[in-house]
């Protein structure tokens, strides 16, 4: 047998054992790499978007937005809470959400569940959500949810968030919220249309990735017949607050 038949055996019998070491092993790696780690085990987040307290000319206030998820990559269950009130005194509003959360693409997931409201000296309102949460193009952070009331009545809302990355430590948050409904819904003063915007701008400090104060300012203003209940009311549709506040996840 001539050199060069026995260099094309040589390769043939190399190429076979690498092909079957090759064929035992996950994703065609070798046979003595360690296997991938799954990902199917539950994993958990809480998030303190907002805890802070306002300052305006209108009197000073306190609100808390928070929110977590249970579960896996793609099913999961989703807890929210918010709720805000003057200092000193009763809450104004509370409400919390119960959802199912499933991802359907890497930065998106829909969301439906129920939302229970309560505000002191009025009847409790539930909720039936449908809603999307999920990272924009350009990373902002957006929550889409439609409400359905006990009382049949519908309302949208839209929250959207984007981090601007001023140092490893320091960052600016602008933050945008509206509600809109699609009636009137007079025992609680919320007129069809557009009801109420909240603009913010919060300049916070991460002392730990988890933990960061922050101080900012918040915009708020009522719009065509829930402004005008407002007014009616003896109500200011328009408010500015200094804010200072902050925010950790667990």
């Amino acid at each position: 047998m001539n050199t060069s038949m026995t260099k094309l055996l040589a390769a043939a019998t190399l190429a076979a054992g690498t092909h079957a070491a090759m064929a035992g092993s996950p994703a065609g790696a070798p046979a003595d790499w360690p296997y991938p780690l799954k990902d199917a085990s539950p994993f958990s987040l809480l998030l303190l978007d907002r805890f802070e307290y306002g300052d305006s000319d209108d009197g000073n206030s306190r609100l808390w937005d928070a929110q977590g998820w249970y579960g896996g990559d793609y099913n999961k269950l989703w807890v929210k809470t918010e709720g805000e009130g003057a200092t000193g005194e009763s809450l104004e509003a509370a409400e919390t959400q119960l959802l199912y959360n499933r991802t359907f693409s890497p930065f998106w997931g829909w969301q439906t569940g129920v939302r229970y409201d309560v505000r002191p000296g009025e009847e409790d309102v539930a909720h039936a959500v449908v809603g999307l949460q999920g990272l924009a193009p350009q990373w902002f952070e957006t929550d889409v949810a439609l409400f359905l009331s006990d009382e049949g009545d519908v309302s949208l809302r839209g929250e959207f968030e984007y981090d601007l990355l001023l140092t490893q430590r320091l960052k600016l948050q602008p933050r945008l919220e509206f509600n809109a409904y699609a009636q009137d819904i007079p025992e609680r003063n919320l007129g069809r249309g557009l009801g109420n915007t909240e603009a913010g701008l919060r300049l916070r400090y991460e002392i730990r990735r988890e933990l960061a104060p922050y101080i900012g300012v918040r915009w708020e203003r009522l719009y065509g017949e829930t402004r005008d209940m407002a007014r009616a009311a003896g109500g200011d549709p328009s408010r500015t607050s200094l804010v200072v506040g902050i925010r950790a996840w667990f």
